[in-house]
């Protein structure tokens, strides 16, 4: 039975190879063969080329000048409508960035001046704390020196009245 299913393999597989020769057998014979040198095929297909192409140009429809001018006309006009729209939406988004930008620095300008406003108050109440205690300390000053003054002005004129009474005597 082993031999069997070998040869039963062994054809199988023999089939498949000609089955694929065939296959390309069949190919080959379908594509024409090449004739002449490479610059003759050439020669051939640019000669070919040149009769399609002035074929193709020979089916143009060229526009009349006035279709020319109409048509240059439509496409001016559509680039000045386009321009235009652009040009307004762009005026419009500068004009709301300026109003946001004026909006942002007045507010911004409003805040710095209530800090402003709460510093000098600080400020103020501070610098006039700092007088007042600098006025008293002034006048305490001014006291001191002017007591001190009349005690000295008091003690020199005993010394004088002492010395004078000792000369008359």
């Amino acid at each position: 039975m082993a031999d069997t299913e070998k040869d039963a393999l062994k054809a199988a597989k023999d089939a498949e190879k000609a089955a694929k020769k065939a296959k390309q057998d069949r190919i080959k014979a379908s594509k024409p063969k090449k004739e002449g040198t490479v610059l003759s095929r050439t020669g051939k297909s640019v000669k070919k080329f040149w009769k399609d192409f002035t074929g193709t140009v020979k089916k143009i429809v060229w526009p009349s000048r006035a279709q020319v001018l109409k048509s240059s006309a439509v496409v001016l006009v559509s680039i000045i409508v386009v321009g235009l729209v652009i040009f307004g939406f762009d005026r419009g988004l500068t004009a709301l960035f300026d109003f946001g930008t004026k909006q942002a620095s007045e507010l911004g300008s409003q805040l710095a001046g209530e800090e402003t406003t709460l510093d000098a108050e600080a400020t103020t109440d501070a610098a006039g704390a700092e007088t007042t205690t600098e006025a008293e300390t002034t006048e305490e000053d001014t006291t001191d020196a002017a007591e001190e003054n009349t005690t000295e002005a008091a003690e020199e004129e005993a010394t004088e009245a002492e010395a004078t009474e000792e000369a008359q005597n």
